[in-house]
């Protein structure tokens, strides 16, 4: 695979935000709404202009009732048009698509499930919506130069631990919710007193299509090595979900394009990735062919297939994971949770974390350093957060005899 040029990530130059999002969705679910009235009216004065001495008045009707439709439908395209434009305009002049104040987490969350859904089409269109791959500190970008790299991580170590979001989520997910449970854990903050790993964060654009993530990452990751302030440093990647997929994408594009960042990688961990796919992206493949078949419901087949390629990906996945071609020695490692409190129960085979089967979490054709494990009890976002989890990885990462490490009683 090509890899894109470094310079063409987040070279664009962005030109809408919310107001114009919300524009685009109006004026497409007015047309998609039409388009549905028009079908219902078509069949039904198909059916009255077939019956004798009321076929010319149907088809009178039919007119007046076409040019009315069209005038209140070309007001509401319009109108909400003109008004949310001008919102847009108040947008870019008061709040700013500007670097100074991040945004707090839940306008981040709102941010990143937006890419999720939609994310190829804000990329495409140019919108300042579309969240470029970067890595994050406090919601701001780090750009890879080593006195930037310095500035953000001023206790840097040659140990690094890049964690890899989720589809619709960002940095934010690996953090415990205020309500969780004190068994909660925040692996990176674990992780940096316990075993000197530096948690780095990654953003990006889960609604692109996760081939064009991997390649993206693939850069990243070397750009990042060839500045991080210490030399020769260890690098684990942590992924959750589509994050672990990227993860393993890039390290295949990456090691076949001669790149250096695998070989300074140690372990790459899949938390909950759905290798085989996902049945909830296959049932939603599904609907969405259901509503196709008929003109009545055929636009709102078209609405659901508004969803992003990055979304599509996930219903049949990349296949059972596989060592990059001419591997280096990474380890790797995958995490498959149920919801049964016994992995092995049908129920919790069948629905593993509730989105993704434990046979895809840990499928893999992996010959050398891999491991797999599972949990009980628990769903696909607990997979960020959970102790368990935690003390697994803990163990995978710390060396058999490191004296800094106490054994797990």
């Amino acid at each position: 695979m090509k890899y894109p040029d470094k310079q063409a990530f987040g070279a664009h130059s962005p030109s809408t935000g919310y107001s114009d999002a919300a524009k685009t969705a109006v004026q497409q679910t007015t047309l998609r709404v039409k388009e549905m009235h028009g079908a219902i009216a078509d069949q039904t004065f198909d059916v009255l202009r077939r019956i004798p001495l009321i076929s010319w008045p149907a088809q009178l009707v039919q007119v007046t009732h076409d040019v009315i439709s069209s005038g209140v439908y070309a007001v509401i395209h319009h109108g909400s048009g003109g008004l949310l434009e001008a919102a847009a305009l108040m947008e870019k002049h008061h709040t700013g698509f500007s670097s100074g104040k991040p945004p707090g987490r839940f306008a981040s969350g709102l941010h990143s499930a937006l890419n999720g859904a939609f994310g190829d089409h804000l990329a495409a269109s140019n919108s300042v919506l579309a969240i470029n791959m970067a890595i994050q500190v406090n919601g701001a970008v780090v750009p890879l130069a080593t006195d930037a790299l310095r500035m953000a991580f001023p206790e840097a170590g040659q140990r690094l631990c890049v964690f890899i979001h989720g589809l619709g989520c960002d940095e934010h997910c690996w953090d415990p919710d205020e309500g969780s449970a004190e068994s909660a854990s925040h692996f990176g903050r674990q992780l940096e007193a316990e075993l000197t790993y530096t948690p780095i964060y990654l953003r990006y654009n889960s609604g692109l299509p996760i081939a064009e993530n991997c390649a993206r990452l693939a850069v990243l990751l070397d750009d990042l090595l060839a500045a991080w302030p210490q030399p020769a440093s260890e690098l684990v990647i942590i992924g959750h979900s589509m994050g672990g997929l990227i993860a393993l994408g890039a390290c295949d594009q990456a090691t076949a394009s001669g790149m250096h960042w695998p070989q300074s990688t140690r372990m790459l961990i899949c938390l909950g990735s759905p290798h085989l796919g996902s049945p909830v992206e296959r049932l939603g493949h599904l609907a969405n062919s259901a509503l196709n078949l008929t003109k009545i419901t055929a636009p709102l087949g078209k609405i659901a297939a508004a969803r992003s390629q990055g979304v599509k990906d996930l219903r049949h996945g990349p296949g059972a994971a596989q060592a990059p071609s001419e591997s280096p020695s990474i380890a790797f490692r995958f995490v498959g949770a149920s919801l049964a409190k016994n992995g092995d129960h049908p129920f919790g085979k069948f629905f593993g974390d509730g989105l993704v089967p434990l046979s895809s979490a840990i499928a893999h054709q992996i010959d050398g350093d891999v491991q797999s494990a599972t949990f009980g009890k628990l769903g696909h976002m607990g997979l960020l957060n959970d102790s368990r989890v935690y003390r697994q990885i803990r163990e995978w990462l710390a060396a058999p005899g490191d004296a800094r490490i106490p054994a797990e009683s």
